[in-house]
C-alpha cells in the first residue's frame, strides 16, 4: 500500500522519519516493499509550492484491513514507539435546510440485504467544484493518485485516511433524487467512470436510482453520475458491502480499485459513520455548500461491544516469556483494547474496538499482539530442537498400510485434480448436489469431484495416450458436494483396474482380482469376518454390474464400499479403450476397525480333508447366494470355504454355469474320516439343489 510520510506523521504527536518507520511497520508485521522520495510541486493561483515527502510501500496482510489506511498505520506507529496518536476530527459544521430524508431516500432490496446489511446518505447543497487546495493534492499526489476535483478528491482522501470507501454522485443525475440497493437485472448495461461498457449478472450487487443502475456496489460508480464541474447538490453514500460479493464481481468484470480492494478484506461497520462525517465537514469546507439535517440509514449496524479474556500465564507459556503482567496491561492498552485487570485476577479482559473486530476474538489473539509488540525479535529461541517420541497414530498407520496392500497388488498411487466438468461428473451421483466454484475461475471444469472415480478415469484416459497397459490405480482424496445444510466433504477409496485383453471371461477375471483385493484390504483393516458382499439388483450409472461391501455391527449395517465394472457409457465419456473395474470406499469405515486384533492359535495337528464341488446353477446366481446357503447350513467342523473357478461352455447349457467351491474340514482332537465329512457335505448340496435348481457335477 502506497503510504505517504507526511501523512502519517500528522496524527503523531512527534514525526517519525522514514527509517524509523521502515523499522517499526516491520518490526510490527508491516514490512517495506520500498521507499520513494518525492519532491511534490502544486501550482496554486498566484504562487508555486514545493513539498518534500517519502511515498512508503507498505505491505499489509488480508487480516490487517484496518491498516489499509493512514489512521491504522499510524495507531501501529504510536503502539510500538510510545508516541500519542489524534484521531481526525469528526465535527459536523451546522446543517441548513430541510431534512435530508425531504430531499432523498434509500432503499435495499430485500433480495440484497445480505449483501449490503447497511448504506447511508448525507446531502450536501449548493457545492462549488473546482480544484482542490494545495494541502489536499500534496496528500493524493503523495500516494501516487491524481488529482481530480475537490469533492472527489476528499473521497479519496478519507478512503486513504480512514480505510473506509465512499462514493459522491451527482445528485441532480439520480432520476428521483433517490437511491436503491438490489441485485442487477441479468445483461443489465453499465458504464464505468473508467470508461469501461460491461453486461451484469443477477448476483451482483449495484447501487441504483429510480431507473438504472449509477454504480457497482463497493468497485465503481458509473459515468451518468459521476461528480463534475457543473455539479452542485451531492450525495454521499458510505456503506457496508459483504466481501465475498465484492470479490466474485471484481473478478467476474476484471474491474477494481481502492473501494472493492478494502471492502473485498472487510471494513469497519462503525467507521460508516465516522468517514461519513470527516468527508461531509470537508466537502463543506473546501466546496461550500448547506450540508442537510441528518443522515438516510438503510440497514442497521451490527452489535459493537466485544470481550475477550486472556490468561496471562497462558500468554507466558506461549510466548517463553516470563513477562511481568503489567508489561502485557501496557502493550494492550497501547493498542487501544481497553484491558482490565485487577492484581489478584487470573484474567485479562480486554473490549475489542470495532476496527479490530474481526481478527482479535480469540485469547492467542491477544497473546499474539503481545509478542508483536514486544518484539519478536526479544523472544528467545533454543539452540536444540527437542523431539517427544510418541507413539504412531492408528489412521497414519492404517493410511500407510492401505498403501502397502494396494502396491503389493500391483497398483499405483496416484494425485489427482478435484476439479472437473460437470459431464464427467454427471455418472457419479453421491446424493449431493454438484458443488461448484465461479466458472470465471474454472471455465472448463468448475465443478468439484464427488467422487474419485472420474479422476481416475481421467488419469486412464492419460496412460492411454502414453501407450501404458495393465494399468491399476488408487487414491485416497476427499469428495465434495452441497446439501441443503451447506457443502460437505468425505475422504474416499477408489480403484481402478484394466480388464485383462481377450478372452470372453476378462471382465469376470478382473472383478473376481479386484474382489480378492479388496478382501485382503478388509482383512489388513480389521474387518475380516464382518464385512459380506452383496450384488447389487440396480447398479449405480457408471456400473454394468456391481456389488456392495457391507459391514454388520451391533450399530446396524454400514456400506464400506461398492465396485464393479465400467460401463460402456462411461467408457466412451472418457474415451477409453479398454475395459476396466472400479471400486470406491469410504474411508473412514474401511479404517474404523483398525488396528486389527490378532488373533493366535496352535497349529494343527490333525490333517484336513478337503472336498471340492462344481455345481451347475443360473447364470443369474451370485456367489453370495452359495456362500449364504453354506453358511445357513453350517456344517460341523467346516474350517473354510473357498471360490475355485467358473466354467461356461459345453455340455453346460446356455444361461448356465459351472460353479467350483472347495470346503475345507478339520477336527482338532482327532482325523477325520471320508465318510464323516460326506455326511456333512450331503445337507449343503440337497439344499443347493432345492434353492438354487443346482446340479451336481462329477469332479
Amino acid at each position: 500500500m502506497a503510504t505517504s510520510l507526511n501523512w502519517l506523521n500528522s496524527y503523531l504527536d512527534r514525526p517519525t522519519d522514514r527509517d524509523e518507520a521502515e523499522q517499526v511497520l516491520t518490526d510490527v508485521g508491516f514490512p517495506f516493499d520500498g521507499a520513494e522520495e518525492l519532491h511534490i510541486v502544486c501550482n496554486s493561483p498566484g504562487r508555486s509550492t514545493e513539498v518534500h515527502d517519502w511515498q512508503l510501500d507498505v505491505e499489509v496482510t488480508s487480516n490487517r484491513p484496518d491498516c489499509l489506511c493512514h489512521t491504522g498505520l499510524a495507531r501501529e506507529l504510536a503502539a510500538r514507539t510510545g508516541r500519542a496518536f489524534t484521531a481526525p476530527s469528526l465535527d459536523l459544521p451546522a446543517a441548513v435546510g430541510p431534512a435530508v430524508d425531504t430531499l432523498t431516500r434509500v432503499t435495499i432490496d430485500p433480495a440484497a440485504a445480505d449483501a449490503c446489511t447497511l448504506y447511508t446518505a448525507r446531502v450536501i447543497r449548493g457545492v462549488t467544484i473546482k480544484p482542490s487546495p494545495d494541502w489536499l493534492m500534496q496528500r493524493i499526489t503523495a500516494i501516487g493518485l491524481r488529482p481530480v476535483n475537490n469533492v472527489v478528491d476528499i473521497t479519496n482522501f478519507v478512503l486513504h485516511e480512514m480505510g473506509q470507501p465512499l462514493h459522491a454522485f451527482d445528485m441532480n443525475l439520480l432520476a428521483e433524487k433517490r437511491i436503491v440497493v438490489r441485485r442487477a437485472t441479468a445483461g443489465e448495461a453499465f458504464t464505468a467512470i473508467d470508461g469501461t461498457k460491461h453486461k451484469l449478472r443477477s448476483d451482483m450487487l449495484v447501487i441504483a436510482d429510480a431507473a438504472k443502475p449509477v454504480a457497482i456496489a463497493g468497485i465503481m460508480g458509473g459515468m451518468d453520475s459521476e461528480v463534475g464541474d457543473a455539479t452542485t447538490d451531492i450525495l454521499l453514500e458510505s456503506a457496508w458491502f459483504e466481501p465475498l460479493n465484492i470479490r466474485t464481481t471484481s473478478r467476474a468484470l476484471k474491474l477494481s480499485s481502492d473501494s472493492s480492494h478494502r471492502f473485498e478484506r472487510g471494513v469497519d461497520p462503525h467507521g460508516i459513520e465516522r468517514a461519513s462525517r470527516r468527508a461531509a465537514a470537508l466537502i463543506v469546507e473546501l466546496a461550500g455548500g448547506e450540508l442537510a439535517e441528518g443522515v438516510v440509514v438503510a440497514g442497521s449496524t451490527p452489535p459493537a461491544t466485544n470481550l475477550v479474556s486472556m490468561r496471562p500465564d497462558r500468554c507466558r507459556k506461549l510466548i517463553g516469556i516470563d513477562m511481568p503482567v503489567e508489561h502485557m496491561v501496557e502493550h494492550l492498552a497501547a493498542l487501544g483494547l481497553a484491558p482490565d485487570w485487577e492484581p489478584e485476577a487470573d484474567e485479562i479482559t480486554c473490549t475489542i474496538p470495532s476496527h479490530r473486530a474481526a481478527d482479535l476474538r480469540r485469547e492467542v489473539d491477544l497473546i499474539e499482539e503481545i509478542a508483536r509488540l514486544h518484539g519478536y525479535d526479544h523472544v528467545g529461541f533454543e539452540p536444540k530442537m527437542r523431539i517427544t517420541a510418541r507413539r504412531p497414530q492408528p489412521q497414519v498407520l492404517a493410511r500407510l498400510e492401505v498403501g502397502r496392500t494396494l502396491v503389493a497388488h500391483g497398483y499405483h498411487e496416484t494425485i489427482t485434480f478435484s476439479f472437473l466438468s460437470p459431464a464427467h461428473a454427471a455418472p457419479f451421483d453421491a446424493g449431493w448436489q454438484l458443488a461448484r466454484v465461479d466458472e470465471e475461475k474454472k471455465k472448463a471444469e468448475p465443478a468439484l469431484r464427488p467422487s474419485l472415480l472420474p479422476s481416475l478415469l481421467a488419469c486412464r484416459k492419460s496412460n492411454q495416450d502414453a501407450g501404458n497397459h495393465n494399468v491399476r490405480l488408487f487414491e485416497v482424496a476427499q469428495v465434495f458436494g452441497k446439501t441443503d445444510a451447506g457443502f460437505v466433504d468425505t475422504t474416499r477409496l477408489a480403484l481402478l483396474a484394466d480388464c485383462p485383453a481377450g478372452g470372453a471371461d476378462a471382465k469376470s477375471h478382473a472383478l473376481r482380482d479386484l474382489r480378492g483385493t479388496l478382501t485382503e484390504l478388509l482383512e489388513s483393516m480389521g474387518l475380516a469376518g464382518s464385512v459380506t458382499f452383496t450384488a447389487v439388483d440396480n447398479p449405480p450409472a457408471w456400473a454394468d454390474a456391481a456389488a456392495r461391501m457391507v459391514t454388520t455391527t451391533e450399530a446396524g449395517d454400514t456400506v464400506v464400499g461398492t465396485y464393479g465394472v465400467a460401463s460402456a457409457s462411461v467408457l466412451k465419456l472418457f474415451d477409453l479403450q479398454t475395459p476396466v473395474v472400479l471400486a470406491e470406499l469410504d474411508y473412514a469405515a474401511l479404517t474404523a476397525a483398525y488396528p486389527p486384533v490378532a488373533r493366535v492359535s496352535e497349529l494343527p495337528k490333525f490333517p484336513a480333508i478337503e472336498r471340492d464341488l462344481s455345481i451347475v446353477v443360473d447364470e443369474a446366481t451370485p456367489w453370495s447366494a452359495i456362500e449364504a446357503i453354506v453358511a445357513d447350513v453350517s456344517p460341523q467342523r467346516m474350517e473354510t470355504l473357498e471360490y475355485v473357478t467358473t466354467y461356461r461352455g459345453k455340455p453346460i447349457a446356455k444361461g448356465r454355469k459351472s460353479v467350483t467351491l472347495r470346503m475345507t474340514f478339520r477336527d482338532p482332537e482327532r482325523t477325520l474320516q471320508h465318510d464323516e465329512v460326506t455326511a456333512r457335505v450331503d445337507p449343503v448340496v440337497a439344499r443347493f439343489v432345492s434353492d438354487l435348481n443346482a446340479e451336481l457335477r462329477a469332479n
